[in-house]
């Protein structure tokens, strides 16, 4: 099995020396350079730039610059998702968004992680858990997203939380790790 399809099946990975991998990050990194490097008022070339990225471009998105992934083929996004400035997402595996997810400045969704033994992580391992988040969710400033985790539709993620556990429908999270706080009545 090769790295990229232990990568993809979820399991340990070598992330930091097969070329294909590299090859695929670093035309990401050059595609979000080119992103960044656009005047925020020039939507054609933005567009045409997100397409490449992502392979796709969803409707009604916006991203406001800086933006930086991984691979961006990974990332799946709805339609009127809005990504604010200064906004990660790792994408070893899959970071599926709903329609009309609002994300705030400086967040991260990592499907990243690591050997918890130093011998392993220092041979350059990880493994990718993918990331779903449902529809009609915000995310306040700073906000981190950890592998694995499925958030449901309708929910607030306060500023500055960090999301280690799934996440059900209509709750406003909070706090590091990020607990429940109240459910959302999210009716007309």
């Amino acid at each position: 099995m090769t790295e990229l399809e232990k990568m993809k099946m979820g399991e340990w990975y070598d992330a930091n020396h097969d070329p294909e991998i590299i090859k695929q990050r670093y035309t990401a990194f050059d595609l979000c350079f080119e992103l960044n490097q656009i005047k925020p008022s020039d939507f054609c070339q933005k567009k045409e730039i997100i397409q490449k990225l992502l392979g796709t471009l969803p409707e009604g998105l916006e991203i406001v610059t800086p933006f930086s992934c991984d691979y961006g083929k990974n990332i799946s996004l709805g339609k009127n998702v809005f990504i604010n400035m200064n906004c990660y997402f790792m994408d070893g595996a899959p970071i599926t968004l709903g329609d009309y997810v609002f994300v705030g400045p400086y967040c991260g969704f990592y499907t990243a992680s690591h050997p918890l033994n130093y011998y392993q992580r220092n041979q350059g391992l990880e493994k990718a858990l993918p990331i779903t988040v449902g529809s009609h969710c915000w995310f306040g400033a700073n906000v981190s997203v950890m592998p694995g985790v499925t958030i449901g539709s309708g929910c607030v993620i306060a500023a500055g939380s960090v999301v280690t556990k799934d996440i059900p429908d209509n709750v406003l999270v909070a706090g590091v790790p990020a607990t429940i706080i109240k459910e959302i009545k999210n009716d007309k």
